[in-house]
């Protein structure tokens, strides 16, 4: 009876107007929403991040749609891992080159960083005016705890196999030799990431050297520097474009508490599904304050 309860609102969904299962011969162009930090960790708080485990049935469905004349990407992301920024984007172009559909993205509130890497992996990409756009630059932050455990009695105990496991330990005092292999890393993803926006923008790209200083800008100056193609919201761009197609959100499947109704605190969460009480609940208000940080740094 329960499982019969959860699988309702599917069958719902797939009645509504304008999804996925929806009969008629129609076009149809499948809108999928990229909300979130980018994250190979998973989060209590619904669609939170985003990362390639969670956007690949999405993007399957909607690719695979019948009828399917374009792909939306609604792209709201403030950045993140570069790998799951990468392996989500060549997800997007591998499913396109397979089923031959053209791909619209449409920046949002933000699309910096790793968000904005996303954005490349379509076609074409379009923002509002009031868009939050680049960032193409590499990030890295924590802290210099050494003091904090010098002033409470706390002695480090560490031990390791190889000179380089504990480079960056935030208990230990930061060395000049750590801090340069960090800066050749960042350097190291900042040129991947130069390449791919450089290979997708190609000349329509002019801003020159100024694109790659981890600077932001809006929607229409990104415009000015050949960030992005046009302004405009999906719904704008995609009836003028495709004006006998059906706009239709594609979803990934909720999680069960969302589904039966029920919220929790994201802090709070992990522990009572875990039974890592106190310890899993600090670690999940370290995570959401982690995420709501990322968004802050674009004012959001």
């Amino acid at each position: 009876m329960l499982m019969d309860a959860l699988r309702l609102p599917d069958r719902l969904t797939s009645r509504l107007p304008g999804r996925l299962g929806e009969k008629g011969d129609a076009p149809v162009v499948p809108l999928v929403r990229l909300h979130g930090v980018i994250s190979p960790q998973p989060t209590p708080v619904p669609r939170a991040v985003i990362n390639a485990a969670s956007a690949e049935k999405v993007l399957e469905r909607a690719f695979g749609a019948e009828r399917v004349v374009a792909v939306g990407l609604l792209v709201n992301s403030p950045g993140g891992s570069p790998t799951q920024s990468a392996l989500v984007a060549d997800r997007i172009r591998g499913l396109a080159a397979e089923h031959e559909v053209p791909v619209l993205a449409f920046c949002e509130d933000v699309a910096a960083s790793g968000g904005y890497w996303l954005a490349c992996a379509a076609d074409e990409i379009y923002a509002h005016p009031t868009s939050i756009v680049g960032s193409i630059g590499v990030i890295s932050s924590g802290f210099g705890l050494e003091g904090f455990i010098q002033r409470f009695g706390i002695e480090r105990r560490l031990h390791t196999a190889g000179k380089s496991k504990s480079r960056l330990d935030p208990f230990l005092p930061e060395k000049e030799e750590d801090v340069a292999w960090l800066r050749g890393l960042q350097d190291e993803l900042h040129d991947l990431f130069r390449q791919w926006v450089t290979e997708r923008r190609g000349d329509r790209l002019t801003g020159g050297e100024e694109l790659f200083t981890g600077e932001v800008w809006t929607g229409a100056r990104a415009l000015e520097l050949g960030l992005v193609d046009g302004l405009g919201t999906a719904r704008s761009v995609l009836t003028e474009r495709f004006p006998d197609a059906k706009l239709a959100p594609v979803e990934g499947r909720k999680p069960l508490l969302a589904r039966l109704g029920l919220n929790a605190p994201a802090a709070a969460l992990p522990g009572a599904l875990t039974g890592g009480g106190a310890t899993d609940a600090a670690l999940g208000l370290v995570q959401a304050a982690d995420i709501r940080a990322t968004w802050a740094r674009y004012g959001l």
